[in-house]
């Protein structure tokens, strides 16, 4: 791996061969990969780990048919379905995601694209969370002409667009819309001023190329910020079946990703509790950053674990590099330190 991760440390992507080297290396050399990998994320990220939080304005009815989504049309999925927040809720939530550490709250909402009362609407939102100093990411699917640039005046700082999978692939997880409308928003967001943030999901059935396909396609846009999810197979949606990846396999297209994106955030997204498992610890020496807490309509990983296994791993929170948070911490030390449940020896 090293002269790969040499040229990533100049922010030099692989050649196709070299990210098919990636994908293939074994599972007992995933760790070694890891390792290698990881001088990448502390050149460029340090032990940061930033924070991100969702925020679900709008949930099911969406008339789009993505095979992944619990969402979609026809969706038999067992999840909340609800019109628009109020801004007051959605402004909730933001603090307090804000409060313990987000950096970034997404304001997502289903659908295949806003009305423009729905940016209006949205709008008043983005100005609210903005003024908590705290970036604001919007998602809200296709977009019409001078949405981006209403949404970018009211504060929004990025939009949020996935590819998904790649081109090839894109006719067996929707047929709705296809893979161009979606670099197209990408584009359209950024040229308004919006920071890019697309990604992919992974576990749908497709191939190392495939893999490979997104990830080159993804670095064609130069994003900023770039979601790496696994598919969560709902039940009542299509691929409620597929249960077709690893921990290893994931770490390996984390790695891949890191490689591709030096010096881009890599952000580990929604699946990575049901697939990573416990070696999610092992993420966050590629990754550099995650979601806090619950997805779109699937719980996560609870908050509090969150913090424990960052600061477990070794990392800081961004933007607490200058604090130490005893909430952060394992729960033994914490005990420890209140001399609660210890004999006079100090032990526990």
């Amino acid at each position: 791996m090293d002269p790969i991760v040499a040229k990533a440390m100049r922010r030099e992507a692989p050649t196709r061969d070299e990210a098919r080297t990636v994908l293939a290396v074994s599972d007992a050399g995933t760790l070694e990969l890891i390792a290698a990998v990881g001088r990448v994320r502390r050149k460029f990220f340090g032990d940061r780990v930033k924070l991100n939080y969702l925020v679900n304005m709008k949930s099911g009815l969406c008339p789009e048919d993505c095979f992944y989504c619990s969402q979609r049309k026809g969706s038999d999925a067992d999840i909340l379905k609800y019109s628009w927040q109020d801004t007051e809720e959605m402004v909730s939530a933001a603090d307090k995601a804000v409060a313990r550490g987000a950096r970034r709250v997404c304001l997502v909402a289903s659908g295949r694209g806003p009305a423009q009362r729905d940016i209006d609407r949205v709008s008043e939102a983005v100005k609210e969370i903005a003024s908590r100093d705290v970036e604001v990411c919007v998602c809200l699917g296709l977009l019409k002409p001078g949405q981006a640039e209403q949404l970018r005046e009211a504060g929004a700082f990025a939009y949020n667009h996935n590819l998904n999978t790649s081109a090839d692939r894109y006719g067996d997880i929707c047929t709705t819309h296809g893979f161009q409308d979606r670099v197209d928003t990408v584009n359209d967001a950024a040229a308004a001023g919006l920071s890019p943030c697309s990604g992919a999901i992974f576990g749908m059935g497709e191939g190392d190329e495939d893999v490979i396909d997104v990830a080159f396609a993804l670095r064609d846009l130069s994003p900023d910020s770039v979601p790496v999810n696994f598919l969560i197979p709902f039940e009542g949606t299509p691929l409620a079946r597929k249960w077709e990846l690893t921990p290893l396999r994931c770490l390996r297209i984390l790695a891949l990703f890191r490689l591709v994106f030096p010096d881009v955030e890599v952000r580990l997204a929604g699946g990575r509790e049901i697939h990573l498992r416990s070696l999610q610890p092992l993420a966050l020496h590629v990754v550099n950053s995650i979601f806090l807490g619950d997805y779109l309509t699937s719980e996560g990983q609870a908050g509090d674990d969150d913090l424990r296994m960052i600061a477990d791993a070794g990392f800081v929170v961004e933007g607490t590099e200058e604090r130490q948070d005893p909430e952060a911490r394992h729960d033994l030390v914490a005990i420890r330190d209140r001399g609660i449940g210890t004999d006079k020896e100090g032990n526990t």
